[in-house]
């Protein structure tokens, strides 16, 4: 009896430990805020067929797959990346870095989770958002994640499928490239920059050690990086404004987006200014909060 009970502990520990392996490969926090944005740019959009059918059963489908496109793109990244992750304190003990997870593994697991979210895109939405989910899957696995060790145009590149999901949410609802899916594209493009050169500050020494080139100075943190994050801060705030204008949202949200775009050009030159870590991770913070508030907020004025 003691014997069966300690075998069962066992079997249900080394599962345990093989779902806590999957979730560190797909970044399930990560994947969860970028599904977080396909969803509400789903629903934001002028489509009123989303609401006449089964609305929960329709965001419920678009989480499992962006979830498994996002998943699948972290999941390559992590499988070319296994040996510079093991260079990395803060990435060493991925399961591929750390050995815990083969390679082939991670292939197969990537292309199964890929395979899954594009095919769900195609046969519960329409093609057109299940083309973006490819591409938007193909150039972060392929092009940006090779890319960070050649040059810090990466950065740029890695922009454009970190900001996709947004636009798969507006395709996936209307079936179309309408000016309302580049905007929502457009302010998660931009909000990239400031969020991902605070975090490259804040990481430079590990990143250098990889071979990373991730900051647009290649001394590093300078005042030309933070320079450049607050041009990128003050160009979030034109943009915010064009959900409102176009009739995305209204004159609520758009004022929730001008104070967050705001408190992202101060902490962003409280950067410039102090040239420090702290100053680097209260932009890192505030640009975590702003997504949420920014997402919900224009979701909240479409829905009242």
């Amino acid at each position: 009896m003691t014997q069966n009970t300690t075998l069962a502990g066992s079997k249900s520990f080394a599962i345990a430990s093989k779902v806590k392996d999957y979730f560190q490969l797909i970044k399930f926090t990560l994947s969860f805020m970028v599904v977080f944005s396909t969803v509400v740019c789903f629903l934001i959009a002028p489509n009123e067929a989303i609401y006449t059918r089964h609305t929960v059963l329709s965001v419920l489908l678009l989480f499992v797959a962006g979830l498994c496109i996002t998943g699948s793109a972290n999941t390559i990244n992590q499988v070319l990346e296994k040996d510079t992750d093991a260079l990395m304190a803060r990435t060493a003990k991925r399961p591929i870095a750390s050995g815990r997870m083969s390679v082939s593994e991670g292939y197969i697991f990537a292309f199964i989770t890929g395979l899954v979210g594009v095919g769900m895109m195609w046969y519960f939405f329409n093609l057109n958002s299940a083309l973006v989910g490819l591409a938007s899957l193909f150039i972060y696995g392929f092009i940006y994640t090779p890319l960070k060790k050649v040059n810090s145009i990466a950065v740029l590149v890695g922009a454009i499928p970190g900001a996709l999901p947004c636009l798969i949410g507006w395709v996936a609802a209307t079936d179309g490239f309408g000016i309302g899916g580049w905007i929502v594209f457009g302010i998660q493009f931009l909000w990239q920059f400031p969020h991902f050169w605070a975090i490259a500050w804040l990481a430079h020494e590990d990143y250098t050690k990889a071979g990373f080139k991730l900051l647009p100075s290649d001394k590093g943190p300078t005042k030309f990086t933070a320079l450049q994050t607050v041009m990128y801060s003050a160009m979030m705030i034109p943009i915010g404004i064009l959900p409102s204008y176009y009739h995305i949202s209204g004159q609520i949200s758009m004022w929730i987006l001008l104070a967050c775009n705001l408190w992202m050009v101060y902490t962003s030159i409280l950067l410039y200014i102090k040239m420090d870590k702290p100053a680097a991770r209260k932009v890192m913070f505030s640009s975590y909060f702003y997504l949420m508030i920014v997402f919900l907020a224009l979701w909240a004025d479409k829905v009242t």
